[in-house]
Parts: structure tokens; C-alpha cells; sequence
């Protein structure tokens, strides 16, 4: 079997969506015909029905509007029912009582989307969001509120509390938006993983859990409330799991379902960290493992990161990116294999779903040592369906099961629709692997041997520009608005978290006496700071002397300091890199500086400044000017940048560019700079900061075998975090886009470039023993007639590209993996020639693993189909269509 596409599925979706997100926007017609939601013990339950539902989050604040479209269209494809979110109230009301539901944060437009798109909608209210989102979601003027303390039993946390949340369901109420208004929304969520802290606040956390369940289901929103990660929910809330794996988690009553709100399908990432992966072969396993052994709702916490645009990352010390090792990445395209690994298995466990939710619980039955079986069904229904487990990490096992043979991998789940035939192992992964590129050109050599899974190959293309202008940033005080007290302010209480920069400047006095007293003693004076978080910058006189990075933690400095006769500046410039956004009493958590700062080495002993005459300066002048905006003009100051100018420290940079060709999402590399924020065309793409990870803990290959954690499978050692950050296309215009730069500690903005990401290369290897496709199932040729499972290798560009050429095909016992295979001892010499003409010119082909394409180059052994694939951008000739 030979076959061919020319326009893909989640093409037709998008399609489709597009023109019903038309018609849902320009009207408020109803989504689905109104329905009620419901649940007893084993599911969630639409208008009566049981249902196994599966969900992909996407946080909306993280991507654009215009994004919305093709990530909902790319979920659905990906198997998905429905599409969870929280709800950020920093983005929404960040002045009290001044609401934000425009671009990114237009949560209306973003449920009326996914309800056009035929999914249900998941709705995590909070509002504590965690989320490692600034502040875990909560505006910072909050914590000024006289008396305030957060989640628990405090009356002024809960009035602002309950109005936020009121303010939610109201919205959604009246945009008709519930299930029983024809809308998406079947569940909704209030708390989030508050069970974690509880203890922390003792009987009012009690409490607090109590008012805040029978507060939430007050409102009158008609759909279930769930609280995750709380033991102690009142009986009318579900309590549902977040983690890794949650196939062993109960309910703490036997009238509610089984839910895991959060599976963990990858990590997020500091600044100086290396990357996590979760392998897509324990993540499959986790999620069969979960529906096996009872489970109804599972969501993959996420199924697209995004990025933390602007301030919104929180941390301490979180990069912008939060792709998350996510099944669609942060900008927008599959992850391969993981995408399409996990879509094989949803639909694996939809063939499941008529037994599974016909079946009070399961049947278990004991295959081994370490093996299992759980049988759906079957007895007085019509339905049967098995899950097969292997826990063992490391041996595979051949089982019997219903007087049949199985052999299970190590650490997998195979799963038989109909309890006879196995239609999907989560250790099989038959998917494609896909290699993105960074500007597209071939794949060199040097990538070779990289991980295939999560490479990015960076390739050389013109710089961004090389003309650029500059302005250097005051060093102090540069506004009127400074003011001067005695002691030391706490960060946040006076920036409110406008700015990540405050400015500390003190005057210290140093007398001759001391200076004889540090000759003669070979004293070197030392200021010592008790406590400092997160980015300190020190200067005397104006003059950088040393810097301190917390990486997240509270830190004690020591730096030697250079002191003259007379009056001396000290100043000091304290920088947040993203608030607290997890832990108890987060009101009381702040940034800057605590305890003592002392002066040390003096004739007559040490120089306490802490309760001295300080001033404050807050954010920076060119935050106050603007000079991000595209109407900044250059009476700000700027004068032209020159390479001898160079790095220069604490300094503005602006340049103007056009946007790059091709079709790919774009990034501004900023490789070559150091740390600072960046905006384009007035938008604030980020943080950015070159902090390089250490150079051991990375493993060379992933074993998937055995419980995951987020120290196993990480990759990028000695190399900077993030040197690549997201720009909508939306965002850009054709040419004179601006991008400016504030560089704090030096860079060269001469070596940027701006460049487009897509999937260069896609491999598959495919051996005779996987399984067919999922989508075969109800075909009558899913079982040859000799009785022999077929597979079928499957390849595919991505939207708007086509595969170029064939780069190495081998049907036999090929070695190695994606950019090395190499032909084994055994190979078909009409590979090549077969792949080529299934797949070139083509956005995607299957071909079937069989002799009967390839012929038998090895009789008696079993044989794998190894493809490397070429994409490349495709446009059509005038006057032919543009679809592929």
C-alpha cells in the first residue's frame, strides 16, 4: 500500500474552524445544542452519557489571538476533546477593579473559538494559577490591601477573591458560554493544588477550603467545580490529581470520578538550567496506565507552552520560553514524536470508550510477576475491551491472556479494543521524528548524532542589520519622581512590580584615617549584603564593580569594594526576574534586599547602612520614555552605534528590519547579547539572558524505562538556556520593524539575526512487528489474510512545505537513528526508488512495511523501513492554487 495526501487533516480542520470562528464571532448562536454535565463514580457524564475525555492545555495569554485558531485546530487533530486553561487575573485586572479582556487576554473569544471548534472547554478559575506565571497569577497590588493574607480563611483575601471569580462566572454566563447555554464549557475549577500548602495555615486553611468550595458552587454556574490536589474537597467538589503519573490516585469519595487535571508532559525551565524531556514512550505509558486502572478525564499539562511574553514568567529565575517539551511547541508546530505518538493513543482508547464507560470498574486479572490485565465490559454487554501492562523496567514479557500469546516491552501498556487484538503499544512508536531547523537549509553534518527528538540546528544567515542606534541608560538617579528615607524599602512595596528595576543609592563617607588604616593593614573594605534576590548590579561612583545572581534563592553577597577619600556613591541596582509564584504566605514574599548591609574593614569598626539615608529610584528612564514604541522619535537622545562602542553596559539599542520570507514561525536570535528585555514594534517579546547551563547532567540518549522526574532526560548542557525568542507574525510587518534592546551587562547587537523555525527533516522507523494504524481499525484489511499485523510508515511536512528529496531509505535491518541511520547487513537495494516515488513533491505518504512492497531481502528475520526526509518550503506556479 502506496498512498498520498495533498491537503492535510489539520489543514481542513483549521479550514473549517476558521469559517465557524467567523460566524461564532459575528453572532452568539449556540455552540452544541444545550446539554447538562454531571459525573457519578466513573465519568464525567454529557446530557445522561458517560464519556472518556481527553484534554490538551493551552494557556491563551501565551500564544495570540491570531495562534488561537491553529493550536485548537492541531489539539482536536491530535485526539483531543477538550482544551483546559486557567484564568490569569494579574492580565485581567491589573489595575483593581480596571478589567483586561482584549488581545491576548480576550478569554471570550478564546472560549467562543474552542467552542466553534467542537471541543468542550476545561475553565481553572483560581484564581491562584501557579502556572509558573509571574506571581502565580495573583495581581501584586493585592498584597497592599491592609490586613490581606492570601488563601486562607481572611476576610479581606476572600472578598477580593470572590469578586474575581464572580466577575468570571458572570462573563461566561453572559456570553452564553456554559453547556447548558449551547457553550463549551463543561467543568470549571476553583483553588488550585492548595492541599500541597494547607498545613502552613492550620485551621483557617481548613476553613478556607470550605468557604471557598460552597462560595464557587453559589454562583450558580450549572457545571461541576473541581479542586485538584485536595484531599479534604467538600463531597459537592471533585478532587482531582496533578503529576507524573496518577493511575493510583482515588477520590476521596466513591460517588466521584476519577480526574487528573495536570499530567506533567514535560518541565519548565530556569535561566542557567539545562532543558528537560519526557520521554513520549513513558508519557503514553502513564496515560494508558491511567485509563486502565480506572481513570476518565486526563489533561496534558501542556499540550502547547507557548511563551512568557512581556513580564509574565514567574519563577523566581523562569526563561521566556515555555515550550514545556509540549506535543505542539512554543511556536506553534508538532513535536515529533510526541504528537503523534500520543494521537495514535487517543485514538486507541477511544476505540476503548463504549466498554469503558460501560463497566462499573474493571476486571483484574494477574499475568506475572509485574504484568497485568484490566477487562472492560464483556459479561451482559457487547463491548470488551483489555489494557495489557508490563511495570517491569527492564524486561520485556511474553504473557497469556485469554488464550492468546502477548509480548509486552518494558514499562508499557498494550492496548486491545475489542480484548483479542492489540491495536497500540506505548513503547512502539511508529510516528515520525521531526528535526527543526532555524532558517531553513540541508541538514550538516555536525548535527549528526545530535538528539533527534528535540534538535534545533541553527544554520548561518545574514545578520539583522548593520545599523544601529544607541542610548545609554542614567546611572542612578535620572527622574524627578526619586525620593529619600531612612532605611532600606523592600523591592516590590515600591516598584509594584512596574518595573524589574530599582535603583538604591546611599553616600558613604571614608575618612584619611581610613585610608592610612587600609594601607597599613592591607585591609580591603568589604560591603556585605544579609540577603539578595534575584539580580544585584553594584556600583561605586558610577562605576560597575560586581554583580550578584541568586538564581532564584535568597543569597548572601560579599563584594570587595574600592573606596576614595571623601564622599562616595554607593548605588545599587536591584533587578526581579520574575515573583514567587509558588508556596504559602506569597503576600509576604518579596524581592531586593533583607537584613543588614554593612560596610566592613573601616579604622573604627564596621559601617552599618542599612538604617542610613537612602534614595529610590524607580524602573528606568528609557522605561519612562518609551523607547520601545514605534512613535518614540530620536530627540530621546540616540546617536549611532558604532562596533568600537561595544559592549557597553546599561544601554539602549534600536535597529529597524524587515520581515523574513518564508512561512515559518520567526525568532530573533539573541545569542550574542547578555541579559536585558527586548520589544518589536512596541510588543515586549521578553526577558532575555544568555546564562549558560553547567556542562554535566546531560545524558547522551533517554531511556524511557522507569519513573520519570525532571532531572532524567535533560539535554543542553554548556550552552545558553534560550538564545531564541518568539515574535508573532502577527506582530511584524513587512519591512521598518523595530526591535530595541535594554542591555544591562553587555552584548554585541551586531550579531543578531532574525530568523524563521520549521521542520527541516522528518524520519520514521518502522519495524514489521508495530501495529498498523489506529485508523485501520474498522478497515476489514486491518488482519491480512495470512493473518499478519501490517504496518505502515507515515511521513509529513509540515503545512505549506513538501518533501524535497529522499535522503536514506532502507527496508531491512538498518542501524543507528534520524540524521545517522545506515544501511545493515540486510537491505532492499529498491528502497530508495520506492520512497521516492511515494513521497517527493508530496506533502505527506504512507508506504506499508511489507515484503510485499520491498520484497524479502532476509527471509526469517524481522525488518524495518528507515526513511530521512528533506522538507522544504513550497510555492505554487502563477495561477495554480496555493493548496498542496
Amino acid at each position: 500500500m502506496i498512498g498520498s495526501s495533498k491537503m492535510t487533516t489539520t489543514s481542513v480542520i483549521i479550514l473549517l474552524l476558521l469559517v465557524a470562528m467567523a460566524m461564532a464571532l459575528t453572532c452568539s448562536g449556540e455552540y452544541f445544542k444545550p446539554f447538562n454535565v454531571t459525573y457519578d463514580h466513573r465519568a464525567l457524564k454529557i446530557d445522561g452519557q458517560r464519556r472518556i475525555l481527553i484534554s490538551a492545555g493551552i494557556h491563551y495569554p501565551r500564544a495570540t489571538p491570531q495562534m488561537w485558531p491553529d493550536l485548537i485546530a492541531k489539539s482536536k487533530d491530535g485526539g483531543a476533546d477538550v482544551i483546559q486553561t486557567y484564568v490569569f487575573w494579574s492580565g485581567h485586572e491589573p489595575v483593581r477593579q480596571q478589567y483586561n479582556f482584549e488581545g491576548r487576554y480576550d478569554l471570550v473569544k478564546f472560549v467562543k473559538l474552542v467552542g466553534a471548534s467542537g471541543l468542550y472547554l476545561h475553565l481553572r478559575i483560581g484564581p491562584y494559577v501557579c502556572a509558573e506565571w509571574n506571581f502565580g497569577g495573583f495581581p501584586v497590588w493585592l498584597r497592599d490591601i491592609p490586613g490581606i493574607v492570601f488563601r486562607t480563611d481572611n476576610e479581606p483575601f476572600k472578598e477580593e477573591m470572590k469578586r474575581f471569580v464572580k466577575k468570571i462566572v458572570d462573563l461566561m454566563r453572559e456570553e452564553s458560554l456554559f453547556s447548558w447555554q449551547g457553550g463549551p464549557i463543561i467543568m470549571l475549577q476553583i483553588e488550585n493544588e492548595y492541599g500541597n500548602i494547607e498545613e502552613s495555615y492550620g485551621q483557617k486553611g481548613k476553613d478556607y477550603v470550605k468557604w471557598a468550595a460552597k462560595m464557587a458552587v453559589g454562583l450558580g454556574a450549572g457545571v461541576p467545580w473541581v479542586m485538584c490536589e485536595q484531599a479534604d474537597a467538600p463531597e459537592y467538589i471533585i478532587d482531582a490529581c496533578n503529576g507524573y503519573y496518577c493511575d493510583g490516585f482515588k477520590p476521596n469519595s466513591n460517588k466521584k470520578p476519577v480526574l487528573w487535571t495536570e499530567n506533567w508532559d514535560g518541565w519548565f525551565t530556569s535561566w542557567g538550567g539545562r532543558l528537560p524531556h519526557r520521554p513520549v514512550e513513558d508519557l503514553a505509558f502513564a496515560v494508558a496506565r491511567f485509563y486502565q486502572r480506572g481513570g476518565s478525564f486526563q489533561n496534558y499539562y501542556m499540550f502547547f507552552g507557548g511563551t512568557n511574553f512581556g513580564r509574565t514568567s514567574g519563577g523566581p529565575n523562569y526563561v521566556t520560553s515555555y515550550d514545556y517539551d509540549a506535543p505542539i511547541d512554543e511556536y506553534g508546530l508538532l513535536s515529533q514524536p510526541k504528537w503523534g505518538h500520543l494521537k495514535d493513543l487517543h485514538a486507541a482508547i477511544k476505540l476503548c470508550e463504549p466498554a469503558l464507560v460501560a463497566a462499573e470498574s474493571a476486571q483484574y486479572i494477574k499475568l506475572g510477576p509485574m504484568q497485568e490485565a484490566h477487562v472492560y465490559g464483556g459479561g451482559n454487554t457487547s463491548y470488551c475491551s483489555a489494557f495489557l501492562a508490563n511495570i517491569d523496567e527492564h524486561k520485556s514479557s511474553t504473557v497469556q491472556f485469554l488464550g492468546q500469546s502477548y509480548t509486552l516491552p518494558p514499562w508499557s501498556v498494550s492496548i486491545l479494543p475489542d480484548c483479542n487484538n492489540t491495536v497500540f503499544n506505548t513503547a512502539k512508536v511508529g510516528t515520525q521524528t521531526s528535526i527543526k531547523v532555524v532558517d531553513f537549509e540541508p541538514t550538516t553534518s555536525s548535527a549528526k548524532g545530535s538528539d533527534p527528538e528535540h534538535l534545533m540546528i541553527q544554520k548561518e544567515v545574514p545578520l539583522i542589520s548593520e545599523s544601529w542606534m544607541t542610548l545609554k541608560e542614567p546611572i542612578g538617579v535620572w527622574g524627578d519622581d526619586n525620593f529619600t528615607v531612612q532605611g532600606i524599602l523592600e523591592h516590590l512595596n515600591v516598584t509594584k512590580d512596574k518595573t524589574d528595576y530599582l535603583w538604591y543609592i546611599t553616600r558613604v563617607h571614608v575618612s584619611d584615617e581610613d585610608i592610612a588604616h587600609w594601607k597599613e593593614n592591607t585591609v580591603t573594605p568589604l560591603l556585605k549584603i544579609d540577603s539578595m534576590r534575584d539580580v544585584l548590579l553594584i556600583f561605586i561612583n558610577g562605576q560597575l564593580i560586581g554583580s550578584s545572581n541568586s538564581k532564584g534563592d535568597w543569597v548572601e553577597v560579599v563584594q570587595q569594594v574600592q573606596l576614595k577619600q571623601g564622599y562616595n556613591d554607593l548605588m545599587l541596582l536591584s533587578e526581579t526576574v520574575g515573583l514567587q509564584n509558588y508556596g504559602a504566605f506569597l503576600e509576604k514574599d518579596g524581592a531586593g534586599f533583607k537584613g543588614h548591609i554593612t560596610l566592613t574593614g573601616f579604622k573604627n569598626g564596621d559601617v552599618n547602612l542599612t538604617y542610613s539615608s537612602w534614595t529610590y529610584q524607580v524602573g528606568l528612564k528609557g522605561e519612562f520614555q518609551k523607547l520601545y514604541t514605534t512613535d518614540n522619535d530620536e530627540s530621546s537622545g540616540w546617536t549611532n552605534l558604532t562596533h568600537e562602542k561595544v559592549p557597553s553596559i546599561l544601554s539602549w539599542y534600536k535597529t529597524y528590519f524587515d520581515s523574513p520570507g518564508g512561512k515559518g514561525p520567526v525568532v530573533v536570535d539573541l545569542s550574542s547579547m547578555g541579559k536585558g528585555e527586548a520589544w518589536v514594534n512596541g510588543h515586549h517579546i521578553g526577558r532575555y539572558w544568555t546564562l549558560a547551563a553547567p556542562e554535566d547532567g546531560c545524558q547522551e540518549t533517554c531511556d524511557y524505562r522507569g519513573s520519570y522526574n525532571s532531572d532524567k532526560c535533560q539535554t543542553n548542557c554548556g550552552k545558553p538556556t534560550q538564545i531564541w525568542y518568539h515574535v508573532p507574525r502577527s506582530w511584524l510587518r513587512p519591512s521598518d520593524n523595530l526591535l530595541v534592546l535594554f542591555e544591562e551587562t553587555g552584548g554585541n547587537p551586531f550579531e543578531i539575526s532574525v530568523k524563521t523555525v520549521s521542520v527541516g527533516t522528518v524520519c520514521a522507523h518502522v519495524s514489521e512487528d508495530y501495529y498498523p494504524p489506529v485508523s485501520m481499525w474498522s478497515h476489514s484489511n486491518y488482519i491480512n489474510a495470512a493473518g499478519k499485523m501490517e504496518p505502515v510508515m507515515e511521513m509529513q511536512c509540515e503545512d505549506g512545505y513538501i518533501i524535497a528529496s529522499i535522503e536514506f531509505a532502507s527496508y531491512g535491518t538498518p542501524q543507528g537513528r534520524c540524521q545517522a541511520f545506515s544501511t545493515g547487513n540486510c537491505h532492499a537495494p529498491t528502497s530508495s526508488s520506492i520512497l521516492s516515488k511515494a513521497c517527493e513533491g508530496k506533502n505527506r505518504c504512507s508506504v506499508q512495511v511489507s515484503n510485499s512492497v520491498f520484497g524479502d531481502p532476509c527471509p526469517w528475520t524481522v525488518k524495518t523501513l528507515a526513511v530521512e526526509a528533506r522538507c522544504e518550503p513550497w510555492y505554487p506556479p502563477a495561477g495554480l492554487s496555493s493548496e498542496l
